[in-house]
């Protein structure tokens, strides 16, 4: 018989390596797509929606912690806060979109991809004291709502191959 927690905290290793290795994907990727600027793709996200759908709340809140905290170690103060305020206002509705309404993967995805940059705004308007932010708001939704889509295609696409290989 298998030790819950120890396979509990295999399937946190590999999804935060997972964040890691998309975080660093995103970041060779973004440049050569021409994106405008603060427009990231999500990828490491599609790690959190799979442990929110798959495992718990609690292990979703870690890997948003931890993406945090590499921020923070890798990108300084402003980068792990602005990630931190992204990654949970987006878990927020996520569990209250599962709980609530029973949403496609879709409107999971985007939603949660709209609020991470919502979040973000937020804190960057109080960490830079400028509220004039808030006018890159629309650009932010758009592609939030974009990319957040495209993940939750992705998503679909991964889950069933994520399961088997949990299944075993």
């Amino acid at each position: 018989m298998r030790n819950k927690k120890a396979q509990q905290t295999a399937w946190m290793g590999m999804l935060f390596a997972l964040c890691l290795v998309l975080t660093h994907l995103e970041s060779m990727v973004t440049p050569l797509l021409g994106l405008a600027p603060g427009i990231k793709l999500g990828l490491a996200n599609l790690a959190v929606m799979y442990a929110l759908l798959f495992m718990d709340k609690k292990q979703s809140f870690l890997l948003v912690v931890l993406k945090a905290l590499f921020g923070l170690i890798t990108r300084g103060v402003i980068a792990g806060m602005v990630s931190f305020s992204g990654g949970m206002l987006s878990l927020l509705v996520m569990v209250l979109l599962i709980y609530c309404f029973r949403p496609t993967v879709f409107v999971f995805s985007a939603s949660g991809a709209v609020f991470h940059n919502v979040g973000q705004l937020i804190a960057a308007s109080i960490l830079l004291q400028n509220r004039f932010v808030f006018g890159y708001a629309p650009v932010l939704l758009v592609a939030g709502l974009v990319v957040g889509g495209v993940n939750g295609i992705l998503l679909r696409a991964v889950v069933p191959a994520m399961q088997h290989i949990g299944n075993k």
